[in-house]
């Protein structure tokens, strides 16, 4: 399964590719920092970093596309860039008819080191042991980005797929969950986070 992470900015916005095999192992393909001048107008901002999503998506193919999912920020110039260049990544994806998954960072914390609340340098060098690195990719916009290509694909196929599968069932029965690793007990823990937190916004509005 070859997926492609986008950690989206506009200033700067990490683009990872991964192949993942079904017993999880995972392989660098390639990785890049796509950038924009700040004194540029927000079009020719956007066009920029719209050209080079699409050179990547062009040579790579992925199977899937993910991207973090936008949470309401203090500076708001930062979150409408990051949605802006969601949206690009977003519309890229969908006129090739490729599957777009939105991840939380908790969900990718999870999925990558075993805990939600995990730092950059610890998710950094969880991606960096995962893909056999000699270094963490750098700057940290490179390392989120292929954090959640693996994310997705860990939890989307393969074994891990099916630990989340099972982790679910085993929660709507009412189990504890017996056998589950730490991490596979993460995971589950991020899924019931954001659907309580889905439902909550529901509710709201």
């Amino acid at each position: 399964m070859r997926v492609l992470g986008v950690d989206p900015g506009l200033t700067r916005c990490g683009v990872g590719v991964v192949d993942v095999e079904p017993n999880r192992q995972a392989r660098l393909v390639d990785v890049v920092v796509l950038r924009s001048p700040t004194d540029l107008p927000i079009e020719r901002r956007l066009a920029r970093i719209a050209d080079g999503l699409e050179a990547i998506f062009e040579e790579h193919r992925p199977n899937a596309v993910a991207l973090e999912r936008v949470f309401a920020r203090s500076d708001v110039s930062t979150i409408m860039g990051t949605a802006q260049i969601s949206g690009v990544a977003m519309l890229i994806a969908a006129r090739r008819e490729l599957p777009v998954a939105l991840h939380t960072p908790s969900e990718v914390k999870a999925s990558i080191t075993g805990y939600g609340r995990a730092d950059k340098k610890q998710v950094g060098a969880m991606v960096a042991r995962i893909l056999g690195l000699d270094a963490v990719p750098k700057p940290a916009d490179a390392a989120d980005a292929l954090a959640l290509a693996i994310c997705h694909a860990w939890r989307t196929g393969g074994v891990a797929g099916q630990a989340v599968r099972d982790a679910r069932a085993a929660d709507a029965g009412g189990s504890d969950a017996p056998g589950l690793t730490p991490a596979q007990r993460a995971w589950l823990a991020a899924e019931r986070s954001a659907a309580v937190s889905g439902a909550a916004r529901r509710v709201k509005e």
